[in-house]
């Protein structure tokens, strides 16, 4: 599950922690890893795109105002799982955010024309996501609007991947192999959230969205029982649920998705509508409501027999 390869402001809400950081704390501190006394059940919650400390440079730099630049994230999903460690499983979630470093893609998937000088070799120029946009190092954010006032140096991108990227997944890739050595098997849900509309640059633009949208690539990364346990689970509860449509899993997903040698992965997409003010990017008081049933939903989950797992 190795995925090396050759070689700020934070921005709250009243009510939120009113921090200021540079990149020196982000880049100290990438990543919360919260823990239980003792790990229970073999999942593991993770959550790439829901950090909010914005580098000062970062935010100078950039073409967008703050609240444009947080248009990418995942708000407030750590929150929202937050239950599952009183559950006895692990969450890890990313304190960086996504419009300047992604963490659910491969490490070099890379856009060139957002660069000065040349890429090394290794980097990914041409998948779908860069085409869109939306690399490792996003050229927009969820709105197709342009982030950089200026190319940047391959230098930044490398050091972004080196001291945010590379920790992260390291952390990730651990807490799978420690579940499955403890347990035998290992299920990530990937946790995450989505506009209630399709946007300009997705293929279900103007679309209104379900509640839920359940992610396994289309059965190739995680056990179709766990999936159809996961859903029964969400209806259960009240929402609407669609599977891998408009969303399959990203790289996470994929990656360490691999049912074969007891790895299984499963993303979850919630509909921000749900919870939050999407224009103003608050929380609702339905959201108290949402991280209960999330809190059901890993319950659900974590009382799953393995032992009628089909092939």
């Amino acid at each position: 599950m190795d995925i090396s390869t050759t070689p700020q402001t934070q921005l709250y809400e009243n009510g939120d922690r009113d921090l200021s950081a540079g990149e020196h704390d982000l880049f100290a501190r990438p990543f919360e890893l919260a823990l239980p006394d003792i790990q229970t059940h073999p999942l593991v919650f993770c959550s790439p795109h829901s950090g909010r400390t914005y580098p000062q440079k970062f935010v100078a730099n950039s073409r967008l105002d703050a609240l444009m630049l947080r248009r990418s994230e995942d708000s407030f999903v750590e929150e929202i799982f937050s239950g599952v460690v009183g559950l006895g499983a692990p969450l890890l979630h990313a304190l960086f955010p996504r419009a300047y470093l992604d963490a659910n893609r491969e490490p070099y998937e890379l856009d060139p024309t957002m660069f000065q000088d040349a890429l090394p070799p290794h980097a990914n120029t041409r998948s779908l996501r860069v085409a869109g946009g939306l690399g490792t190092i996003a050229r927009i954010v969820s709105d197709t609007a342009e982030i950089y006032r200026e190319p940047l140096l391959y230098a930044e991108a490398e050091r972004r991947i080196r001291l945010l990227y590379m920790p992260f997944h390291a952390a990730l890739r651990e807490l799978l192999e420690q579940t499955r050595a403890r347990f035998g098997k290992a299920l990530l849900i990937d946790c995450h959230s989505m506009p209630s509309v399709g946007g300009p640059a997705d293929d279900d633009t103007g679309a209104d969205r379900p509640d839920i949208v359940l992610g396994d690539r289309y059965g190739t990364a995680c056990a179709r029982d766990l999936t159809d346990a996961a859903e029964a689970s969400l209806k259960s509860l009240g929402y609407t649920v669609s599977r891998n449509n408009p969303y399959a899993g990203g790289f996470n997903t994929e990656h360490y998705g691999q049912p074969g040698l007891g790895f299984h992965a499963l993303q979850i997409e919630i509909n921000r509508a749900l919870y939050m003010n999407e224009e103003r990017l608050e929380r609702r008081p339905a959201l108290a409501r949402i991280t209960r049933d999330m809190t059901k939903f890993a319950s659900d989950m974590a009382a799953f027999d393995w032992n009628e797992l089909g092939t």
